[in-house]
């Protein structure tokens, strides 16, 4: 079967479009046929061989979410059966294969039903951005039904389009933050009731006004490094900042958090434990299901091109979710 195989670490130039052995479920194990891979920013840590998360040993074929239909299940697997359409969310770690490839053998727990509304690329699209979005929402930020404003400040990616989403099903008021007028279209196709350039310290009074001067309750951070100190300054009193990226380090003021007395979050998705790993499923199929959530997807290319697609994440590149569709 044809799959990206990585023999050394490095860059996307390591990523080979080549022939592999077919794959097979094993014992708990489910094979899917797989018609797209999302491409996440980890898969591009992950590539270097330096990501403190994930250091898979070589060769390895990347990918952690994708869409398909089953093939084959091992022997003790109930959730699933052959023909259903799936989607791959493969955080527990396990025997997955990697979804850069037609065919992936994945343990059950990382393979669930896909709504039949829903299309493959979208079903590329969950796994990681959806688990990340609602583990900062509702784990991290414990959003409130209905009472609360979130600021979304980038909220034009894969994570921060679902948010978006997300944030509206749950009645909030939402603020989505774009630099490029593409993003910003998709930010409001999403749902956000205002969309505005990303927040500076020059137009934080602009955002305060549209909170009646109080700021949002919660703020959800793509880029800490750069704008901790405004999200600080921005935050209402005992509001919730939650960074879900990062490329640096940033010296603030602590006094600014004490005189809200805001809290400071962080989320990881691979720190979740596997209860709240399980409440996220279960909370992204319901709103999938409902048609609340539904992941927008900005550029799509074959699976040949997987190196062109790490380097648009590279280069920051694009909107909404990067999928690679395999024939």
């Amino acid at each position: 079967m044809k799959a990206i195989q990585v023999t050394e670490f490095g860059g996307p130039e390591k990523l080979v479009f080549t022939d592999v052995e077919e794959v097979e479920a094993g014992k708990g194990e489910v094979c899917v046929r797989v018609h797209a891979a999302g491409v996440n920013p980890s898969d591009t840590y992950t590539l270097t061989g330096t990501y403190a998360f994930s250091v898979p040993q070589l060769p390895y074929t990347p990918g952690l979410d994708g869409a398909g239909i089953v093939e084959a299940i091992g022997e003790g697997v109930t959730n699933v059966r052959v023909g259903d359409r799936v989607f791959i969310a493969s955080l527990m770690g396990g025997n997955s294969t990697g979804t850069f490839a037609q065919k992936v053998v994945c343990d059950a727990a990382s393979v669930h039903p896909l709504p039949e509304q829903v299309s493959f690329e979208q079903g590329a699209a969950l796994g990681v951005p959806a688990l990340t979005a609602y583990r900062a929402l509702f784990q991290r930020a414990y959003l409130k039904p209905g009472q609360q404003t979130v600021l979304i400040h980038g909220a034009s990616g894969g994570v921060g389009l679902q948010a978006v989403q997300m944030a509206k099903s749950h009645g909030a008021k939402v603020i989505g933050t774009a630099s490029r007028d593409v993003g910003k279209k998709m930010v409001q196709q999403a749902g956000a009731d205002f969309v505005i350039n990303h927040v500076t310290e020059a137009t934080i009074e602009e955002v305060l006004a549209l909170t009646g001067g109080n700021g949002p309750d919660v703020i959800i951070e793509f880029l800490a490094n750069k704008n901790l100190e405004t999200d600080l300054k921005l935050i209402a009193p005992f509001g919730k900042i939650v960074i879900i990226g990062n490329r640096g380090s940033i010296e603030i003021n602590p006094r600014l958090a004490m005189q809200k007395e805001c809290d400071i979050l962080a989320t990881a998705l691979w720190n979740a434990p596997k209860n709240e790993y399980e409440q996220s499923i279960h909370g992204v199929i319901g709103m999938l299901t409902s048609g609340a959530l539904r992941p927008m997807i900005g550029t799509t290319l074959s699976l040949q091109q997987a190196a062109q697609g790490f380097e648009q994440l590279e280069k920051g590149i694009g909107n909404g979710k990067l999928v690679l569709t395999i024939d």
